[in-house]
């Protein structure tokens, strides 16, 4: 009976140890083909040749040597200049953007000639730098070219599991958007009268004809501005500065958005007409600035929240007359000490302050030739240069003028920007040069900061039809203002 004991102990240890090696073997085969257990052979991390040295360092801090990845991930770069459509581990590294001196008359550069411009990263842009376009795309407009976007990209067969948690805090920007954004046209001198009326006769009433060439361009800002100078009345001639009532539909075709009332005319043709002209613009949503129907309201800044952009627009009369000092309409009168108590105001709220000034008219015209007396900011009256620079110097950070009939110079001054003069966007003398041109502001504003102004020249002949200037005229005029620059 031992014996038979023994022999059964015997064979249910072979058993035993026949299950457990098969039983490793099995298990163990298992890590080895699947590369698992003391088999597993851990994640390697390739980089691309692609990566430049500042990508590389910013990529080894992350996967350090204390990261065990069950799964390869090969890293890569790529540049272009459309903005690239992101799959998944695809990351929109940097966007850049070329650059040259602010007073600059180049508006385009070409993608294969980077070694003649200077790029910067898009956060870096500031407003006394000039933005160039990139074959024609400027990327304040598009958003989507006129720059060099560079894509990380990340490969893995454990993306979502391994490598997201890694790397898109690090690799998630923000930037700029048309979404966020604030584009804000800023026009000269309208004053749609006298010949223009008598011109609005003759196509048949029809006061979208004036805007016919420019209303797409200045409809497709987010703000467009203008200084309108003539209230709409029944009694508007060819010999007056009023306004046929129907021009109401030319500011409504290029966008209106914001109307300046600083104007010395809005009263020519009496208050009742100022007044029906206000509610005009309030009955489109057309805000108004720098003018009302009492002292009061036209002393009211427009406050300015859009797009996480908080602007303080202030706008002054100080002219030849056309102010409000009580309960009539007409201009905001300029005083020392409401403009100081408004700035600081502004700027205690953390906003970004614009300051309209209707000033003293440069009064040089000639009939046929170009006259750069009014180049300089030189007016009839007072140092033009000198209070602008002051309205600075209190905390303004841009100011423009909005009184000038012929473009005048400009400049950058401590830490802002000066427009003497943008001339006249719609009018009625054609017979002058000078008169017949002006200057649109094209404001871009990101997180309450000015970004750029670009200019752009308009111009109009006996047609009275505005257009955007042709590039090499808009150059060869740029310069001319530019050479004049205090």
């Amino acid at each position: 009976m031992a014996r038979i004991k023994k022999h059964r102990l015997k064979q249910i240890i072979i058993r035993i140890s026949l299950f457990v090696i098969i039983f490793a073997l099995v298990f163990f085969g298992i890590q080895f083909f699947t590369k698992t257990g003391i088999f597993r052979i851990p994640g390697v991390v390739y980089y691309d040749e692609s990566l430049s040295a500042e990508e590389l360092a910013i990529l080894e801090n992350i996967f350090t040597e204390e990261i065990d990845l069950d799964k390869d991930v090969t890293i890569s770069a790529e540049s272009s200049h459309e903005k690239p459509s992101l799959e998944e581990g695809e990351f929109l590294y940097s966007v850049k953007v070329a650059i040259a001196d602010f007073y600059d008359t180049r508006e385009n550069v070409s993608e294969f000639a980077e070694n003649e411009y200077m790029v910067i990263p898009i956060d870096d842009l500031q407003f006394n730098q000039k933005l160039l376009t990139i074959d024609g795309e400027y990327y304040l407009d598009t958003f989507e070219s006129g720059a060099i976007f560079r894509k990380i990209k990340f490969e893995s067969e454990k993306y979502q599991e391994e490598i997201a948690p890694l790397v898109e805090e690090a690799f998630t920007k923000e930037f700029p958007e048309k979404s966020s954004v604030l584009s804000f046209a800023q026009t000269g001198v309208t004053a749609l009268s006298r010949g223009m009326n008598q011109k609005l006769a003759s196509v048949g009433g029809d006061a979208t004809y004036f805007a016919e060439n420019i209303k797409e361009y200045l409809s497709s800002f987010d703000l467009t501005h203008t200084s309108n100078e003539s209230s709409f009345t029944d009694f508007a001639n060819s010999n007056n500065i009023c306004s046929d009532k129907r021009f109401i539909n030319t500011l409504l075709a290029i966008g209106l958005d914001i109307v300046e009332l600083t104007g010395n005319h809005n009263q020519d043709c009496g208050d009742q007409a100022a007044i029906e002209s206000i509610d005009a613009y309030n009955d489109n949503n057309i805000k108004t600035v720098g003018g009302g129907k009492s002292a009061t309201e036209a002393a009211t800044p427009l406050i300015i929240n859009q797009k996480n952009n908080n602007i303080t627009f202030l706008a002054y009369n100080l002219s030849t007359g056309g102010a409000t000092y009580d309960n009539t309409p007409g201009a905001n009168q300029y005083y020392e000490e409401n403009a100081v108590a408004e700035i600081n105001a502004a700027k205690n709220r953390g906003d970004f302050v614009i300051v309209d000034i209707q000033y003293y008219e440069c009064s040089a015209y000639a009939s046929t030739y170009e006259d750069r007396t009014c180049d300089y900011a030189n007016s009839s009256a007072g140092d033009q240069v000198g209070f602008f620079r002051h309205l600075i110097d209190l905390g303004a950070d841009l100011v423009i003028g909005t009184s000038a009939h012929q473009p005048q110079t400009f400049e950058l001054y401590n830490n802002g920007a000066i427009y003497y003069g943008l001339g006249n966007l719609f009018f009625d003398q054609v017979w002058w040069p000078g008169t017949t041109r002006s200057l649109i502001l094209e404001n871009y504003f990101y997180k309450n900061k000015l970004l750029q102004t670009r200019i752009t020249p308009t111009v109009y002949d006996s047609s009275m039809q505005t257009s955007v200037m042709d590039k090499e005229t808009a150059k060869w005029f740029l310069n001319r203002l530019i050479s004049e620059r205090p």
